[in-house]
C-alpha cells in the first residue's frame, strides 16, 4: 500500500514537471531568424513569469504596428543589471527579437539598444542565439 502511494505521488510530480518544461518551450519562435524593431516603447511590464515589452514600429503604409516582445523573468533580468525603470513609455529603442513562427507581430527578446547607446541583452535566455557583434 505504501509503495502504491509513493508511486502515485511520483507520477503526479512527473506530470507537473513535464507541464513546467512545456511552458518554457521556444518552439513558437524562429530561433534561426532575427528581426530588428526600431520604434517607441509603449509599455514595459516587469512581471512574472516573463517581462513583456510592447513597442510601436512604423510600417511601410505610414502607420504603426504594435509588437509584443517576451523577455526573461524580472529576477533574471535584475541579475543582468535591469531595473523596472530600464524601459519607459516613449523611449526610442532598437530591439532585436526572434520572431514568432506564426507571422504575428511578436517575438522573443534578444537585445535592446537605448537612444543613449546603452545595450541590454538577455544573456540568461538559455538556448537563444546571442545578438550579432557590431
Amino acid at each position: 500500500m505504501k509503495i502504491s502511494k509513493i508511486g502515485c505521488v511520483g507520477a503526479a510530480l512527473l506530470l507537473v514537471a513535464s507541464a513546467a518544461f512545456a511552458h518554457h518551450s521556444s518552439a513558437m519562435f524562429e530561433r534561426d531568424k532575427q528581426v530588428e524593431l526600431v520604434g517607441t516603447i509603449v509599455t514595459f511590464a516587469w512581471t512574472n513569469p516573463h517581462s513583456w515589452i510592447e513597442i510601436d514600429v512604423p510600417n511601410a503604409n505610414g502607420g504603426m504596428d504594435r509588437w509584443g516582445v517576451e523577455c526573461n523573468s524580472p529576477n533574471n533580468l535584475a541579475r543582468q543589471g535591469w531595473k523596472s525603470s530600464t524601459l519607459k513609455p516613449g523611449d526610442q529603442v532598437t530591439i532585436l527579437v526572434h520572431p514568432l513562427r506564426s507571422g504575428e507581430k511578436g517575438g522573443r527578446f534578444i537585445s535592446v539598444k537605448l537612444a543613449n547607446g546603452d545595450v541590454y541583452a538577455d544573456s540568461a535566455g538559455a538556448g537563444y542565439a546571442a545578438p550579432p557583434k557590431p
